[in-house]
């Protein structure tokens, strides 16, 4: 298997960041890019630009709010699943799910977005941990797979107060992002057998995937590392190199993430 390298991106926006979202492609070539937040319907979703640019693409949209797709080089990826088991009523378009293809490899990737929780206490942060308790049921039954298996996405978690995760949580306490009960489901979620990637290979260094437009926290690398790529141990084995293409948050009319990536390749290489 040659070395793969699957992608995380937070659009904020794909209508008005499409330019942003196809110059990255470009210029990281990704194999599998998870994105999310996506703010448009399923039927004014870009397919046509995206498979201009050689990908193929499967969405799951939402007018205006939420949305996740998972483009795939040269490729359609084949959905296996939108939207998480466990609550029929849920509109919200967060959890889509796709095996893909990569040369000879096959993968199973899940593009995450994960409620962000605020104002809490609330509904909205009951919301968050009704919906964190599906994933990680959902996620048992992907983790012992053979295959590589990938959920990347917006976690709306900062696992730690350390420097890697956040640049300072002072102002940050009482937000959902860092609550007690968040990071306690997050570690749940890890401890079924994921690997967290960007921590497992820069522990202490930071790798900030989010800086709110406010407060210039893009100028002063105020930023908090939300963005996973979570692995199962038959992708961990492959992990080769990680990262965070920051450059992307800095151009003119950005989102407020920049994309994380793994290179996962074969045994022994």
């Amino acid at each position: 298997m040659n070395v793969m390298k699957i992608a995380t991106f937070n659009v904020n926006g794909i209508t008005s960041r499409l330019p942003r979202v196809l110059e990255w492609l470009a210029e990281s070539q990704p194999d599998v890019a998870c994105l999310q937040e996506l703010k448009t319907s399923d039927a004014t979703f870009p397919e046509s630009a995206f498979s201009q640019a050689g990908y193929g693409a499967v969405w799951h949209g939402q007018k205006g709010f939420n949305g996740v797709a998972v483009l795939a080089k040269g490729a359609a990826p084949n959905e296996q699943r939108r939207g998480l088991p466990g609550d029929p009523d849920d509109t919200h378009s967060r959890y889509l799910e796709a095996r893909v293809r990569v040369g000879a490899a096959e993968l199973t990737v899940a593009s995450i977005y994960l409620p962000n929780g605020n104002p809490q206490p609330g509904p909205k942060f009951d919301y968050k941990l009704a919906w964190f308790d599906r994933l990680i049921q959902h996620a048992q039954t992907l983790c012992g797979r053979e295959e590589p298996v990938v959920l990347a996405g917006d976690y709306n978690v900062v696992p730690t107060n350390d420097t890697c995760d956040i640049y300072s949580a002072k102002s940050w306490l009482n937000d959902a992002l860092l609550q007690p009960e968040t990071r306690d489901a997050y570690r749940r979620l890890l401890t079924q057998g994921w690997t967290d990637a960007i921590h497992h290979l820069y522990p202490r260094e930071p790798m900030y995937t989010f800086w709110d437009y406010f407060r210039n926290r893009w100028e002063r690398n105020a930023g908090l590392r939300i963005d996973h790529l979570l692995l199962n141990r038959a992708a961990a084995a492959l992990l080769q190199r990680a990262g965070v293409d920051r450059a992307v948050r800095g151009r003119d009319k950005p989102s407020d993430h920049a994309p994380a990536w793994v290179e996962l390749g074969s045994a022994g290489a």
